[in-house]
């Protein structure tokens, strides 16, 4: 989350301290050349040279000063502001036509740079501040300031504070989309840890339920917390109240992955390498998906995607077959079909059970029960795939679950 924060901070705020590290060294070098070519007009010409000397020797020492709000401290902001007011109040002295012309400064327009400063470090009410300091010495130094003169004033002062103005909102904006995608992690983060409860800790205790209810005496009693207990954790993962504390590995298939984890890269090797150049079989961690009510057709080849895709891809076919077992009873058989191309990677569960009633699904999600909501459609969801379930009553039911191969590698 820190690292998307300074992306987009950097995004926002960089180009303009580029784009003022440029302006204040073009426009040093258009005040150096404003004296060289007018030097003959200045009645001290030495002491103009000797500003402009300390003018380029700051400008060029300070500049990554202005490479970031870091750097740009308030220490430098004064001091390069002062230096600016000292170059205007200088003008009359090294040319006194100046104090009656409408020439140039000695600074020129390397003045506004060290407001602009001021306004892309702090904002509207920073500006303000320095373009009234400059425009108060530029009255000054006028003595009678003409209307060219009030003019250039009143273009700077309100240029700058809209400038400030605009960083501040800027800036505003920014926080504001660091916070949105701080909830859009926490929001996925929720969904995830709600899928594992799902596919472990609800099932535990609905089973725990139903067997209870079953053999009767105390072990009702038993199922009966158990189903009470099951009932207040289904709210808890429908209201989003669920802590987002990161579980090791997925709940759902977890002995599976574990142990295909182990037999690829031994009990030590899995951190040996990283997940940006490990590639796991999907055929692997389906395989022990069949068995004599679930057929696997695959391909020939094998399927290959990153670990995290692929257990939350398993994951999902894992919670499929939960669901076929829970409401198509013992004696209905499932297939899974693996279908590998270059674009995408799409993996059919089929039924022969009774099938899905129409309606059912949105009943069952209003009341808690999120099998195929987040462990189905919220793992495809997170891969940027979809899933699909195509369910005709009496007739089974169908769940397509398509991963593209360039959402997944991310």
């Amino acid at each position: 989350m820190a690292r998307r924060e300074r992306v987009v901070r950097m995004s926002v705020e960089q180009p303009l301290w580029r784009a003022l590290t440029a302006y204040r060294l073009l426009t040093m070098v258009y005040a150096v050349l404003i004296f060289a070519f007018g030097r003959d007009k200045f009645e001290r010409p030495w002491v103009a040279a000797g500003f402009l000397l300390v003018l380029v020797l700051w400008t060029v020492a300070t500049l990554p000063k202005v490479a970031n709000a870091v750097s740009c401290t308030k220490r430098f902001l004064g001091v390069d502001l002062t230096i600016a007011l000292v170059g205007i109040l200088l003008t009359p002295v090294v040319d006194v036509q100046a104090r009656y012309m409408d020439g140039p400064t000695l600074p020129t327009i390397w003045t506004a740079g060290s407001v602009l400063a001021f306004a892309v470090k702090g904002g509207w009410r920073w500006a303000a501040f320095a373009s009234t300091l400059v425009a108060f010495a530029n009255l000054v130094g006028r003595g009678t300031p003409s209307r060219d003169t009030l003019h250039n004033v009143l273009l700077v002062w309100v240029a700058s504070i809209a400038i400030g103005y605009i960083v501040e909102v800027a800036r505003a904006s920014e926080r504001t989309l660091a916070r949105a995608l701080e909830i859009e992690a926490a929001t996925r983060e929720r969904e995830r840890l709600a899928r594992d409860i799902h596919d472990s800790v609800l099932q535990v205790l609905a089973m725990v339920q139903r067997r209870g209810t079953a053999l009767g005496g105390e072990a009702a009693e038993l199922g009966r917390m158990a189903g009470e207990q099951e009932v207040a954790l289904r709210t808890l993962v429908s209201s989003g109240l669920v802590p987002t504390t990161r579980t090791s590995e997925d709940s759902s298939l977890g002995a599976v992955v574990r142990t295909v984890d182990d037999a690829r890269y031994g009990d030590g090797g899995a951190g040996d390498a990283t997940d940006e150049d490990r590639r796991w079989d999907l055929r692997t961690l389906l395989a022990p998906l069949s068995g004599s009510a679930v057929t696997l057709a695959e391909p020939g080849a094998p399927v290959l995607l990153r670990p995290a895709a692929a257990r939350e891809l398993a994951a999902a076919v894992g919670a499929a077959l939960d669901n076929v077992r829970k409401h198509a009873g013992d004696g209905a058989r499932s297939w899974i079909l693996v279908e590998d191309s270059p674009d995408e990677v799409i993996v059919t569960v089929r039924d022969d059970g009774p099938g899905i009633p129409e309606g059912r699904l949105a009943q069952a999600e209003g009341e808690g029960r999120l099998g195929v909501a987040l462990s189905i459609r919220g793992r495809l969801r997170e891969l940027g795939g979809t899933a699909e379930l195509i369910s005709v009553p009496g007739q089974g039911t169908e769940v397509e679950l398509k991963v593209p191969r360039g959402k997944a590698e991310r």
